[in-house]
This record gives C-alpha cells, sequence and structure tokens, in this order.
C-alpha cells in the first residue's frame, strides 16, 4: 500500500519529507514483522542483534562498548540486553582479568543453537519483506541509503 494511503496523508511539503516519513514508516514495519519472528523465541529484535554480533566474534570475548558500538539501535541499552541474554543462558559475561571494570561477554552453545533455528527463518522473512525487488534495485536501495549517511 502507498504511504499516503498508510498514514492518510496526501499532500507532502515536497519528496525529501515524504521520503523521510516513507523510510520511518517502513523502518516500523520492517521491524514489526521481524519482533514477530523473533516472538516465539523470547527475543527481541535489539537481543536478536547482540547475539549476531557476538556470534560474529567467532569465540573473542567483547565488552560492552564494542558491542554498543556495533549495534544497530545506538539508543539501546547493552547492559540490559546482556543481562536479559544471560538470564536465558545465551551469553556469558566475565570480569576481565586485565580491568575489573571491563565486562566480557560471549555467546554461549545454547545462543549459537538458538540463532541456528532463527537464521533460516530469517533469510525467509528478508526474501519475502523484498519480493518486489529485484536484486539489482535491491543494490540501488542499498547505495541511495548509504549515500544518506554520507
Amino acid at each position: 500500500m502507498r504511504l499516503e494511503e498508510e498514514i492518510k496523508m496526501n499532500k507532502f511539503r515536497n519528496a525529501y519529507q515524504k521520503a523521510s516519513l516513507n523510510l520511518m514508516f517502513t523502518g516500523e514495519w520492517l521491524v514489526a514483522r521481524i519482533d514477530g519472528l523473533l516472538k516465539p523465541y523470547d527475543i527481541s529484535s535489539q537481543q536478536y542483534n547482540v547475539l549476531r554480533i557476538l556470534r560474529g566474534q567467532q569465540g573473542k570475548l567483547i565488552n560492552l562498548y564494542e558491542i554498543q558500538e556495533r549495534m544497530l539501535n545506538k539508543m539501546s541499552n547493552a547492559t540490559r540486553l546482556v543481562e536479559k541474554l544471560r538470564l536465558k543462558g545465551l551469553v556469558t559475561r566475565e570480569l576481565c582479568e586485565h580491568n575489573r571494570r571491563k565486562v566480557e561477554i560471549a555467546i554461549t552453545e545454547k545462543g549459537l543453537e538458538l540463532l541456528e533455528t532463527i537464521d533460516p527463518l530469517m533469510a525467509d522473512l528478508e526474501v519475502s519483506l523484498f519480493k518486489n525487488l529485484s536484486e539489482e534495485k535491491a543494490d540501488q536501495f542499498n547505495d541511495i541509503l548509504d549515500s544518506m549517511r554520507e
């Protein structure tokens, strides 16, 4: 459905306003679909993002600051997210031997197994979300989004 119909707004100040609103609306739409996929696994999209970051470490420990730097949502409370994941047995937290104020985090086997379960479902969702875009158009879309942040 077109943005005008979704938000019941027929006129925009200009194409930039429409693009801005369209991007925000679509971002929320996308997150809602991802959250729906993750709900049965009792994790949020932000917790999923932390698990993906930790898996990318390939067994190496990482601190909270580095996790926060890599998160998609920079406003997330990484400490709270990691603690929730720890309570679920998906990550470990250990004090750094060299700096007692630094906490190092790693994904557990249970966390890796959860990601292995979710990965094919997420891949299917991504294909379904972008079914109306060719791979070429998806590349162009990525270029446009990257250009916005330059």
